[in-house]
């Protein structure tokens, strides 16, 4: 004997896209395709976006798991039949059909879409199937949120900032030379695919051959509030790293990065918009020789924006594209095992295909043809 589900040849939902900014409009229907009629209570969506935290701890010498939450939206729409059914329960008659709804994103600041095995910050749509005596049937579909919004023209990361550091370095006959290096960051918010601004001097005389290495770090601190068992986390990736051309003893050079710091897809900086997690990225720029690291050092912060620079009085203006994060920073180094369906066999036992991803975030870039 057939029951409820076994009418239900396709159940999903469709989104108009994959993308959305604080303040849209999402339009999308719930696709359900029967083989009989039957009877529906009701077919409830919600809208939600969350952030989770969880990982395990050391306390009193037992592993116990700690985790929280933060919802940012949480609605409710009840797309088929009425939320009180005290009488007759309406029928759905066989074929295909579809439910639309409509939900408006708030305008306020929204965390980026980011998956980290500590934390997640996910928006999705959930649907019920109320159907009498038996099991609801549930869908879910998550969706990216392009956010909070950063504007790289916003003032404040247009001014440039000057680093300078200095040191006096001594050979056996204490005769002193002076090792300086000297950065300018022309601008210091960027979007993914624009390249870093920066003029390097270095002044180098020292008795020793230096050379400039550029590094871009993310750093993420990850926190869970529990009261006294309050915990956190901190982790850091090499975003990048660039290696110059050797400077000689009492020489001064000039180095200018042009197009050879270039930013791959990552999340976007978040500070103070999610309690769970902070995103932000340093630049440290050093002189190194062989006998010693980082001989000196300057650090600008970067913030990875979501609105890129535009070429004031220019009708030229950035073509925006959105990608997944590069792989070896946190938010594209982690799938969570519910959006695997895991490696296929495809016949031929020396190629098994690519696990399949069923969502992962996407992240605003630039198309790099189209950099200023």
């Amino acid at each position: 004997m057939l029951t409820e589900m076994d009418y239900i040849r396709e159940f999903d939902i469709r989104l108009d896209k994959e993308y959305y900014y604080p303040g849209e409009q999402i339009n999308g229907n719930v696709i359900l395709d029967t083989i009989e009629n039957f009877k529906l209570r009701t077919i409830r969506i919600l809208l939600r976006g969350k952030a989770h935290a969880e990982w395990k701890v050391l306390l009193s010498g037992d592993r116990k798991t700690v985790k929280d939450d933060q919802y940012f939206i949480d609605e409710r729409q009840v797309i088929w039949g009425e939320k009180n059914l005290e009488t007759t329960i309406p029928i759905l008659p066989r074929g295909l059909h579809k439910f639309p709804f409509r939900f408006s994103l708030p305008e306020s600041s929204l965390p980026c879409s980011f998956e980290s095995k500590p934390t997640y910050i996910r928006y999705y749509f959930k649907v019920t199937i109320d159907i009498p005596y038996a099991s609801p049937p549930q869908g879910m579909k998550y969706f990216t949120v392009i956010g909070p919004h950063i504007d790289c023209m916003e003032e404040q990361y247009l001014k440039p900032v000057v680093l300078e550091d200095r040191k006096s370095t001594c050979c056996w006959c204490c005769k002193k030379g002076t090792l300086m290096l000297r950065g300018v960051l022309e601008r210091s918010a960027y979007v993914c695919k624009e390249s870093i601004k920066l003029k390097v001097t270095i002044d180098n005389q020292s008795e020793n051959e230096v050379r400039l290495v550029v590094r871009l770090e993310q750093c993420c601190e990850f926190f869970i509030d529990r009261g006294v068992l309050g915990v956190s986390k901190d982790s850091k990736f090499l975003v990048f790293e660039y290696r110059g051309s050797n400077v000689k003893p009492h020489t001064r050079s000039k180095w200018d990065s042009a197009n050879s710091l270039v930013i791959p897809p990552m999340p976007t900086t978040l500070v103070g918009f999610c309690r769970l997690v902070q995103i932000y990225y340093i630049l440290t720029v050093s002189l190194y020789s062989d006998k010693e690291p980082d001989l000196v050092q300057i650090q600008f912060p970067i913030t990875i924006g979501t609105v890129p620079f535009r070429i004031p009085n220019s009708n030229q203006t950035p073509t925006i594209k959105y990608e997944h994060a590069c792989s070896h920073v946190e938010g594209g180094r982690y799938i969570g095992p519910e959006f695997l369906l895991g490696q296929v066999y495809d016949g031929n036992e020396h190629h098994l295909r690519e696990p399949v991803v069923l969502y992962k975030p996407l992240y605003v870039t630039v198309d790099k043809n189209a950099e200023n």
